[in-house]
């Protein structure tokens, strides 16, 4: 769909105060490098990132998704008239009731609120994009509030126990270490019919969907119990998320009618160094349109494509003003790439 109608009225953002270090984490994990003789620092210089924030443990999604959520309310959002809130994470509180129930109840939206959640890896967020603004697109709605947030303090205490304990070789350790990027932070956004919204907010433009399931055991989490476990290829997820990635890109290309050199400024889902690189490199960008935020948050699932392009924003008002790609990729496979338009 080409979005005519629908803009980005306001952004707004979470994190932890709680800074950990990928020195920190090898910290923690001084049994296992110890035993197999790793070396120390492998875990930044591997993945470029050098912190990345975790709230405590037992802090529910929902929690970190409705204190982004009040943050947006203060631009002067009336509560009343959010017509739509999805909450968009891979953590959710439990399996029922929807976990935007909880956040409906902590922002203190109005009985008319649709609220439902989705999730799909970390294109969840893209996803309700989409859904919300086909809704404003067609006249069935005005407004829509987004939010998600995640928090990989468990996953990272279990990985690190599971890794300190077992009888690890440096092979089997492989599908544990993409576990050990995993951030936290949590993102708001509200999407609104653009007579309901300020002249200057960014606009939705066209978007594209670009899907391969065949590559859907590459990275697969789930529950055990109370803890949370994932293991992942990651240099088989990498290679078949970058096919899926190009031939989605070059569709979007060809249907905005834009070269790579077209997007003033790009945002990809920020996993670390080496899938910035590969995604830049395949699609014929310049390093110099793409803001990342992965140094400093690690990898946030569904939060970090959309808190990267917030604090891009933040950083430089001018970038709300900028023709964006939104390149989104998420374990399945599925690819979704949305332009911005000022």
């Amino acid at each position: 769909m080409n979005f005519s109608k629908v803009v980005i009225e306001g952004m707004a953002y979470s994190l932890p105060q709680d800074i950990v270090s990928s020195a920190d984490i090898e910290d923690r994990l001084s049994p296992l490098y110890h035993r197999l003789k790793l070396p120390v620092g492998r875990l930044e210089l591997m993945t470029g990132i050098t912190e990345r924030r975790l709230w405590s443990s037992n802090l529910r999604p929902s929690q970190a998704s409705a204190e982004a959520g009040n943050k947006l309310l203060k631009i002067g959002i009336n509560p009343n008239e959010v017509d739509l809130l999805i909450h968009c994470s891979v953590c959710r509180d439990r399996l029922e009731p929807a976990t935007a129930s909880y956040v409906h109840r902590l922002m203190g939206l109005g009985p008319k609120t649709q609220i439902l959640d989705i999730s799909n890896a970390c294109l969840g967020f893209l996803n309700a994009l989409i859904l919300a603004g086909s809704l404003i697109e067609t006249g069935q709605i005005r407004r829509a509030i987004l939010v998600a947030g995640e928090n990989g303090a468990p996953l990272v205490d279990k990985t690190i126990e599971l890794l300190n304990e077992g009888p690890h070789d440096r092979k089997s350790i492989k599908p544990f270490f993409a576990n050990l990027t995993i951030g936290a932070g949590a993102v708001a956004w509200s999407i609104a019919n653009r007579q309901f919204a300020p002249p200057s907010s960014p606009s939705l433009g066209s978007w594209v969907c670009e899907t391969d399931t065949s590559h859907n055991e590459l990275c697969e989490g789930d529950s055990s119990g109370d803890d949370l476990v994932m293991q992942t290829d990651s240099e088989e997820l990498l290679h078949a998320g970058i096919a899926v990635a190009t031939r989605a890109w070059n569709r979007f290309l060809d249907l905005h009618q834009w070269a790579s050199s077209t997007p003033e400024l790009v945002i990809t889902h920020q996993v670390g160094k080496a899938h910035t690189h590969a995604v830049l490199n395949a699609m014929n960008i310049n390093p110099s349109r793409n803001f990342s935020s992965f140094e400093r948050l690690g990898n946030c699932g569904s939060v970090s494509l959309p808190i990267t392009y917030t604090l891009a924003c933040e950083k430089d008002p001018l970038n709300l003003k900028a023709r964006t790609a939104l390149l989104g990729i998420g374990s399945g496979l599925s690819s979704i790439m949305l332009s911005i338009n000022p």
